[in-house]
């Protein structure tokens, strides 16, 4: 895998985002910002041999993961950048919210039968936390001991709606839950979906 820093990683996002401003992107963008060093620490830990799946923000994990820069930025100019799957890398993302959380868990619980030594990182936003279907897969894959662990990238928001107004809550449900799970927050100067200079749909 190459190895990015988060200098570089910003620098390719200002670079979408500027195409996507342009009109050259004819599809949805969701972009990352100011969780650079989380992610680069996170990835880390990652080998080759493991498994990312992401939601529709996968833009930091594929270059991370080693997926040639050149190859991702056509597929997100050709408007892919929500739907981003690289077998070869083992890396899968998905527009669905939620989406990817079983499908990585059933491939942790295949490592796990078959006795391979990689492993799953499923990572969700703050939002798709909260859902029974994370819920579900987090807690089977802690009392079945799954090889996989859960990133929560809290920034906040979920499109325009607070996650903690929208729950009730102080806190994200799993800020202190260290079983299977990283928890960090983030504060990004992009909306939701798109770059912020022009409407998207």
């Amino acid at each position: 895998m190459k190895i990015y820093t988060a200098k570089e990683l910003i620098e390719y996002e200002e670079f979408i985002a500027d195409k996507f401003n342009d009109s050259l992107i004819k599809a949805p963008v969701h972009l990352y910002n100011g969780n650079e060093e989380q992610i680069i620490n996170v990835f880390n830990n990652i080998k080759d041999e493991d498994w990312v799946f992401c939601t529709w923000r996968s833009h930091y994990q594929c270059l991370l993961k080693g997926v040639d820069k050149d190859l991702l930025t056509k597929d997100i100019m050709e408007g892919k950048s929500i739907t981003l799957c690289y077998p070869e890398q083992k890396i899968y993302s998905s527009a669905i919210v939620g989406g990817s959380i079983p499908i990585a868990t059933g491939t942790a619980m295949d490592i796990k039968r078959k006795n391979q030594n990689s492993h799953v990182w499923c990572f969700v936003g703050d939002m798709s936390s909260e859902t029974g279907t994370f819920f579900e897969n987090w807690k089977y894959s802690v009392n079945f001991d799954l090889p996989i662990t859960f990133i929560i990238e809290d920034n906040g928001v979920s499109v325009c709606t607070d996650t903690k107004t929208t729950w009730n809550t102080r806190e994200n449900f799993y800020k202190n839950e260290t079983r299977k799970i990283i928890y960090y927050q983030y504060v990004s100067k992009y909306p939701h979906a798109g770059a912020g200079k022009r409407i998207q749909f």
